[in-house]
């Protein structure tokens, strides 16, 4: 995936943040401040971040909480624990090793989560026991799972294709970003979050050096929270061929039908069922695209709209306006 292009988040998910620091009495207009995100995107429903600015939420929470956990622990874990139980885990022989050794962690650091790896018929099932936290938000439930996952799938050579994701809240419509996150499909109103994978990954050696340790936590929780380069889910997969429009041409529903070994009627089928199509694919790739120029600010509208292949600047605010619900400008620094 192009690192100019990137992906975008939907608002909803600083929204969580942001529930979440006003009941804490945390700084909301800092957090925001720091990054980069209007308050007046707060409530436009079709407004979206980028994953740095979110990043430099988290980042920000960490700092002003001291507190890894942000407040959902049974107590509070000092910036740098996890970091100290990665260098922990990175010695394990194999995943499935590592996975045991975190099980017993919880003595010595009994603000972590409680965690559960289970196996059956060729599953492998690592669940989180949530229930001390009370109700956290999904955002939170979100990242704890993603971290897990990368940090998992780096471990073993940097991929770990997941089965499926369980998550213990229902659906809510205006999130869209699962793909992006998880890479997989999910299952809502589940009993504890769940990554399901399939148990031959717990055999996997780890060898891992410190060096390359520090380097994957260097910049957490960035490293953790992109998008990936690798998916199970046909729209991802679509995703990333047409990415190349940016480039150049786009490509053809029979050219990404031929690439990905199918008929064009199949390929839409499949869309279907993750509900999108090639078309609203192509739009995110451009809406996500056009964000993330806005939010650096490096282009002026006029060159920005000029590039992604638009007549005139006033017909790319119309579609930026009906991608997101706000003007180009709402989004510029």
């Amino acid at each position: 995936m192009s690192a100019e292009a990137g992906s975008t988040l939907p608002i909803q998910r600083v929204r969580a943040i942001v529930e979440l620091a006003g009941q804490r009495g945390w700084d909301i207009g800092g957090l925001l401040a720091e990054a980069g995100i209007s308050p007046d995107l707060l409530a436009e429903g079709r407004s979206r971040v980028t994953i740095d600015q979110t990043v430099r939420m988290v980042q920000g929470l960490w700092r002003a909480t001291d507190d890894e956990l942000l407040g959902l622990g049974l107590r509070p874990m000092p910036r740098g624990t996890l970091r100290l139980v990665c260098f922990g885990l990175v010695g394990a022989p194999t995943l499935g090793a590592a996975i045991r050794r975190f099980e017993s962690f919880r003595r010595s650091l009994p603000g972590l989560p409680r965690l559960r790896l289970t196996q059956d018929e060729g599953e492998a099932r690592v669940s989180f026991d949530m229930s001390d936290a009370g109700r956290p938000p999904g955002i939170v439930i979100d990242t704890m799972l993603t971290i897990t996952h990368r940090f998992m799938a780096w471990t073993i050579g940097g991929r770990l294709l997941l089965r499926r994701v369980e998550v213990p809240y229902p659906r809510d419509p205006e999130v869209d970003d699962y793909d992006v996150v998880f890479g997989a499909p999910v299952v809502f109103s589940a009993a504890d979050p769940t990554l399901v994978f399939d148990a031959a990954l717990l055999e996997q050696p780890i060898d891992r050096s410190e060096d390359e340790l520090q380097a994957f936590l260097r910049n957490a929780p960035s490293g953790v929270l992109g998008p990936r380069d690798y998916s199970i889910s046909p729209a991802a997969r679509v995703r990333r061929i047409l990415q190349r429009g940016l480039d150049g041409d786009w490509p053809g529903a029979d050219d990404i039908a031929a690439e990905l070994a199918m008929s064009p009627p199949t390929l839409r089928r499949k869309l279907r069922e993750e509900h999108t199509s090639l078309k609203e694919i192509r739009e995110q790739i451009l809406r996500d695209a056009a964000i993330a120029s806005l939010v650096r600010g490096e282009e002026t509208v006029t060159a920005l709209s000029r590039r992604l292949g638009f007549s005139e600047p006033s017909a790319f605010s119309r579609a930026f306006r009906r991608w997101t619900g706000s003007a180009p400008g709402s989004y510029q620094r």
